[in-house]
């Protein structure tokens, strides 16, 4: 399904317009090269990002780790967790909005501590 200035993804609304349009574009040739719909959209806005505004460093990063019998989204290096949830899926439903509105990176960790995937919501 490809998108326009009108038409895209919710998770592209919070993007500035040129870095939207920019995704845009990168995420229909993702399409047409056959990516996955959802995998194309995280590509596509980590790429139009760099490409727009650079170094993109200074985004804050936000963590999803198991802890004990549960699942914690904090911000990297902070102390309390925003959210907390039984399953590692009801956080990431709950966290990638979240991390979306405040123009940050998402990485999520496997249950073993080591890192599964970054996103670059």
């Amino acid at each position: 399904m490809p998108w326009d200035k009108k038409d895209y993804p919710d998770s592209m609304k919070n993007l500035d317009p040129d870095v939207r349009e920019k995704a845009i574009e990168i995420a229909n040739a993702l399409l047409r090269d056959n990516y996955d719909e959802g995998r194309a959209i995280a590509i596509a806005t980590a790429q139009a990002r760099k490409a727009i505004n650079g170094d993109d460093t200074d985004r804050p990063t936000y963590e999803v780790k198991a802890r004990k019998d549960e699942w914690t989204l904090m911000k990297s290096g902070g102390e309390r967790a925003i959210f907390v949830e039984e399953t590692k899926e009801k956080l990431l439903e709950k966290a990638k909005p979240y991390v979306n509105d405040h123009n940050g990176v998402l990485e999520i960790y496997q249950e073993n501590g080591s890192l599964d995937d970054t996103l670059y919501e």
